[in-house]
């Protein structure tokens, strides 16, 4: 009888060996097949942008998604959820367990809005959809890039700029048009001069009665490549789009200012500030809007100098 249980146990301890124990880490499951949405875009260049960060709770229906260098937009409504932005795709699966981590299950997520069609924001985009069954939302002229997966020689990065997955779930929306999911209304702002296309979104956010009108801005940057001038009369249009943009977003309804690259508005201190001490909420600046105007109006103005030689 010793003998058996003598056996016994060593057969107990042998399984207990097999599998680990439920308080250790879960073991990664085996890499999945190459997936060509996901295959990473200029991956060194690219890690400037993707440093690790924890979802941020910004205000209300408002969350942060995304990394230290790029912005991913989070709107939770009462029938289902709203991004704003996909990154590259390199970047999917952190931002898919972001939501995760935050108990939104990938089929909530109805839109995904588009600020601008360059690979570091759209990269991503076409994972997304495909993963959540979401249609992604732009202006009708990001639209058209986003369809095609890279951008026209009216960029004024065209030359340098990387392609992308191309989105085929599209719905273009023009200037004003508002876009409703639940008890949230999001109205798409065209604010033209980064790109072409470029298109900023705005919506109410509430924490009880405290109600603030939310921006998640385009970039304004003025850069350029391949020796493309905002100063050239066959860009008028653009250059013109610019100063529209400016105007624009100084009038515009602005208490919490998000941009697609925090730290042109300064979001990346902004967040570490909330982090430390959430109240009061450091995001909250009437000001930031018209601001971030005033920022980039002069780095454009510097650019066209520049290029005028003036």
């Amino acid at each position: 009888m010793t003998r058996i249980f003598a056996a016994l146990a060593a057969l107990a301890a042998a399984l207990a060996a097999c599998s680990p124990a439920q308080s250790q880490a879960v073991q990664a499951p085996a890499p999945a097949a190459k997936d060509p949405l996901l295959t990473p875009i200029a991956p060194d260049y690219a890690r400037q942008w993707l440093g690790e960060t924890a979802p941020a709770h910004i205000h209300g229906n408002t969350w942060l998604v995304g990394f230290e260098g790029l912005n991913v937009g989070l709107i939770r409504t009462k029938t289902g959820a709203i991004l704003i932005d996909g990154a590259l795709p390199q970047a999917v699966p952190a931002i898919e367990a972001h939501l995760k981590a935050l108990g939104v299950p990938l089929s909530d997520v109805k839109y995904i809005l588009s600020t601008e069609p360059h690979y570091d924001h759209s990269g991503g985009l076409a994972a997304l959809a495909r993963d959540t069954g979401a249609t992604v939302v732009a202006s009708p002229q990001a639209a058209q890039v986003l369809a095609r997966g890279r951008s026209g020689p009216d960029d004024p990065q065209s030359s340098s700029l990387e392609r992308f997955p191309a989105v085929q779930r599209l719905r273009p929306i023009a200037d004003g048009q508002t876009l409703r999911l639940g008890d949230v209304v999001v109205t798409a702002r065209a604010t033209p001069g980064h790109t072409p296309g470029s298109m900023s979104w705005t919506w109410r956010s509430c924490e009880g009665k405290d109600c603030r009108d939310v921006v998640f801005a385009s970039s304004l940057n003025p850069i350029a490549s391949g020796g493309y001038k905002y100063s050239d009369p066959a860009n008028r249009a653009l250059h013109d789009g610019f100063l529209k943009t400016f105007k624009a977003f100084r009038a515009m309804p602005c208490d919490i200012l998000i941009t697609a690259h925090p730290s042109q508005s300064g979001g990346d201190v902004k967040l570490a500030k909330l982090r430390a001490q959430p109240k009061p909420n450091p995001f909250i600046d009437p000001a930031a809007c018209r601001t971030y105007a005033d920022t980039h109006q002069a780095l454009f103005e510097k650019r066209l100098a520049k290029e005028t030689g003036r």
